[in-house]
């Protein structure tokens, strides 16, 4: 926290030297207007990547977390949309489907010349969030305050599983195994509000860092378990899974301790 405390304020002062006026040299305006659009990254790895003594001072290649910058919020695109000089409409979006399938190869039961045959586990799920608010901004220089609030929905269903057999259930093969593994459904809604700030060191870009206060409420739905059984033949049987729900009402930090935005 201290060496990224201390690399923020390096990096302000640095820019400092930009000078104080609100267009640059060329002209080009300082502030965002109305009409601009932004996106918003995690600053963090540009400002290891900016001030690594090891990169600076020797030879050393920086991590790989400091190559590129990051999703501010993660695996989420975070934007916003200025409808003047001091209110702009901010959004969070993030849609994902992940599959995966892995086969393994096992020994074919019966078999005495080395044999095998193939297993196979499908792994699947979504991820839906999305949130819309409402942001304020306050002063009149480079340095500028802000605060807003903004809701949250989100949808997702992760860790589902499909399992597949070579050797099939049978007399000599007996035992319990799943054939599939299906999780339950996961909404969440919140509201939080927000405050923090902004510097543009230079036409339209800044860092900036924000905290909020908010309240979340999550439910993840009941799953279900199918598993096959040799008991003289094959027996099938469905089961419930549980599911859960969760309540939070405080401090957060939803966004990146602190985030860089470009304006255009």
């Amino acid at each position: 926290m201290k060496k990224l405390i201390t690399s923020a304020s390096l990096l302000l002062l640095s820019f400092a030297t930009f000078g104080q006026g609100l267009s640059s040299k060329k002209g080009h305006a300082i502030l965002p207007e109305a009409k601009d659009w932004s996106i918003s990254f995690d600053a963090v790895p540009f400002l290891d990547y900016a001030f690594d003594k090891t990169r600076i001072f020797s030879n050393t290649a920086p991590s790989s977390a400091a190559k590129a910058l990051n999703f501010q919020t993660p695996m989420t695109i975070v934007g916003k949309y200025m409808i003047d000089e001091n209110t702009a409409y901010r959004a969070k979006a993030r849609f994902g489907i992940n599959r995966t399938s892995k086969d393994t190869l096992v020994n074919k039961v019966g078999s005495t010349t080395g044999e095998t045959v193939t297993d196979n586990i499908k792994e699947s799920g979504f991820a839906l969030s999305l949130s819309a608010g409402i942001q304020h901004y306050r002063g009149k220089g480079r340095l500028r305050g802000f605060y807003g609030a903004e809701g949250m929905l989100g949808i997702s269903k992760n860790g589902s599983k499909s399992y597949e057999y070579g050797n099939p259930i049978a007399a000599n093969n007996p035992g319990v195994r799943t054939l599939k593994d299906t999780k339950g459904m996961t909404f969440s809604i919140g509201i939080r509000g927000f405050i923090g700030a902004e510097y543009f060191f230079a036409p339209k870009m800044s860092v900036g860092a924000e905290f909020g206060y908010g309240i979340s409420l999550t439910t993840t739905g009941q799953g279900t378990k199918e598993q096959e059984e040799w008991d003289n033949g094959v027996i099938t049987r469905t089961t419930k899974t549980g599911g859960g729900s969760s309540f939070n009402l405080d401090v957060d930090n939803a966004n990146s301790a602190i985030t860089f935005s470009i304006y255009f």
